[in-house]
């Protein structure tokens, strides 16, 4: 039995504490999940190196859905790299779009810094990318792999270094990373989509509607939602419009308002909360008063469920799940490499020096002269606390591009194994180098500062 002196732990958070705490736990879902990766990408290296044949064949083994005449069979990675990799987007979008309303992108001025960060650190890598490339039309198709942020091992590798780095820097690399997370869904929607069927695109797009009238009623229940994102999903999956881009969809679409304010909250929670206080709780009660706490208890649960949007509700939902399910599958699934004699050749590939010296040199370089450019010309000003060891550093760990990288390679080369393999080889070493390099120069950077 809950009793009232548990209930009346309840405290007032300051609102610097009410606006830090959603982001402290995105922070340690991130965190958490880049260190899980870590552990699977292992494992993965591990399996294929021992059994590589054993880990080609249990991941292409074909998987069917079927209900009457509609069957759908693809092989498991097909599954993994479109169907959960949607959910993976879905929450993406979701942290989009709750930065944009109340986080960091909200404030255009305050923006500016990492969204021209984030535009150098996509150029300059793809432009690198290119410069060893151009020469070969089939290896340009791997542009945007040098691009790409993975945000959950950047955010992990930043979380080791502790209180030695400023939460303005951990602000400044999420929004960094998630400003780069919506150039790549937008790459991956334009450039990465096959031809399109436009029966199937119709379909996707009257759910799309569909979502869109669920919104304007301020239907808050999750569930329609979920269901016809579903068959939306199942049209951009038939369209050629890479299925992933469902999630995103899917999460513009969520409702984010609330149907109580916090003050409205407060007063009503006071007053229930007294309730509970007046009652007798700790001893013996009779029905009535039994049912007068359980009322009471009701009521301060849908309260609670008043002053929380769908969308964050759905975002806490499934963060869990992303990160101990979705991305280590993922992981587990697409970053199996065997390594052999050749593997010290596939280094020299065109396609290999353009992925390591796009995320180990040209994504902090980019990073670091945009943001110089932003500051010089005055359209955006320094963080507290942050100076330009710390925007370097945190370039290179922009330059961690795995999960993102490889799943932007699988979609380039996957007719072409050799090279898909190749890239997965240069996407690896290219974030261990960015990522050691960044952990190194921050350490120092705050090592120096406190002497």
């Amino acid at each position: 039995m809950v009793h009232s002196t548990n209930i009346m732990r309840m405290r007032r958070d300051t609102p610097a504490e009410k606006i830090a705490t959603p982001f402290r736990k995105f922070l340690k879902y991130e965190a958490t999940s880049g260190i899980i990766l870590i552990a699977t990408v292992i494992v993965a290296l591990i399996w294929a190196n021992v059994d590589n044949k054993g880990y080609y064949d249990f991941w292409h083994i074909y998987f069917t859905v079927s209900s009457g005449s509609f069957i759908l069979s693809k092989p498991l990675t097909l599954w993994i790299n479109d169907l959960l990799m949607a959910i993976f987007f879905l929450l993406v979008g979701l942290e989009v779009k709750r930065e944009i309303l109340i986080g960091e992108l909200r404030n255009l001025k305050a923006a500016m810094l990492p969204i021209t960060a984030a535009i150098g650190g996509i150029l300059v890598p793809a432009g690198l990318y290119l410069a060893f490339n151009m020469s070969n039309p089939l290896n340009t198709k791997g542009w945007a792999i040098p691009a790409a942020t993975d945000i959950a091992f950047a955010l992990g590798v930043l979380y080791l270094l502790g209180n030695r780095v400023p939460m303005t820097a951990r602000v400044f690399l999420a929004s960094l990373a998630i400003i780069d997370d919506i150039a790549a869904i937008l790459i991956i929607a334009v450039f990465y989509s096959g031809s399109i069927k436009f029966n199937y695109l119709v379909l996707a797009l009257v759910m799309f509607l569909l979502l869109v009238g669920l919104n304007l009623l301020n239907v808050r229940r999750i569930l329609p939602y979920m269901l016809i994102g579903a068959v939306m999903w199942y049209g951009f999956f038939g369209s050629g419009i890479h299925a992933t881009i469902a999630g995103v969809i899917l999460a513009m679409t969520i409702p984010a308002t609330v149907k109580i304010d916090f003050v409205e909250f407060r007063d009503k929670s006071k007053l229930l909360i007294q309730n509970l206080t007046d009652a007798t709780i700790d001893k013996e009660f009779s029905a009535k008063e039994l049912s007068i706490y359980m009322d009471t208890i009701a009521k301060l649960e849908h309260n609670c469920q008043e002053v929380e949007s769908p969308l964050q509700r759905l975002e806490h939902s499934l963060a869990p799940w992303v990160t101990f399910t979705v991305m280590p599958i993922f992981a587990l699934a697409n970053a199996g490499v065997k390594f052999s004699a050749n593997s010290i050749d596939a280094i020299s590939h065109p396609v290999s020096l353009g992925i390591i010296l796009g995320l180990a040199i040209g994504k902090p370089l980019g990073i670091f002269l945009a943001s110089y450019i932003a500051l010089q010309s005055g359209f955006a000003k320094l963080p507290t606390g942050l100076t330009w060891n710390h925007i370097l550093g945190l370039g290179f760990l922009a330059g961690i591009g795995f999960t993102m990288s490889t799943f932007i390679a699988t979609l380039a080369f996957e007719l072409n194994p050799i090279v898909l393999s190749v890239s997965k080889i240069a996407i690896l070493i290219a974030s261990f180098i960015a990522g050691i390099s960044g952990y190194i120069l921050l350490r120092r950077t705050n090592g120096a500062k406190k002497k």
